[in-house]
């Protein structure tokens, strides 16, 4: 029985960019003004654990490390992510928005922050785009260098063939 060799990284480059994309996810997209829409997304609660273990509890992978197939597991997940707020949320992020208030709905600063955080959504989809898919490119590096002769973790993980076409939105 072939038991694959999966390597473990504790790479600045990776860890950096896990950084990056949960303090945007945070601040931009997971924010108090946006997050409820979040539900209509089809994603299930191992994807949105997978999502939350990048975007919220970095700092316990910071002293592990990852092993590669649980970071292409996170990638996948926030690419499917971005697949389906693209396609699923952002044309009616604003009208979903005002179905989940009841009554006048935000006031003042809270409603000028809402209206930005809808007004900026898909760019802000673009910014996190760009982020996964430079920590999927490191990743793959890190891969063929780790690799030596074997095969690469992500040519034994057949869901990464969608990454691509998720993040840069042409599925």
């Amino acid at each position: 029985m072939y038991i694959p060799v999966v390597e473990q990284t504790k790479d600045e480059q990776v860890l950096t960019l896990v950084d990056s994309i949960g303090q945007h996810y945070r601040t931009n997209l997971g924010n108090r003004y946006v997050r409820n829409a979040f539900s209509i997304l089809p994603l299930d609660a191992k994807d949105w654990n997978l999502i939350e273990s990048v975007t919220e509890k970095s700092d316990y992978y910071r002293y592990q490390g990852y092993h590669l197939d649980e970071l292409y597991e996170r990638i996948y997940a926030l690419a499917l992510f971005i697949h389906h707020a693209r396609t699923d949320l952002a044309p009616k992020l604003r009208a979903i928005l005002s179905n989940y208030s009841s009554g006048p709905g935000p006031l003042g600063n809270d409603r000028v922050l809402r209206d930005m955080a809808v007004n900026n959504f898909a760019a802000n989809l673009g910014i996190l785009a760009d982020l996964v898919n430079e920590l999927y490119e490191r990743t793959v590096e890190l891969d063929d260098a780790s690799s030596r002769g074997r095969t690469p973790v992500y040519a034994t993980m057949r869901q990464l063939e969608d990454v691509g076409r998720y993040l840069v939105g042409s599925v």
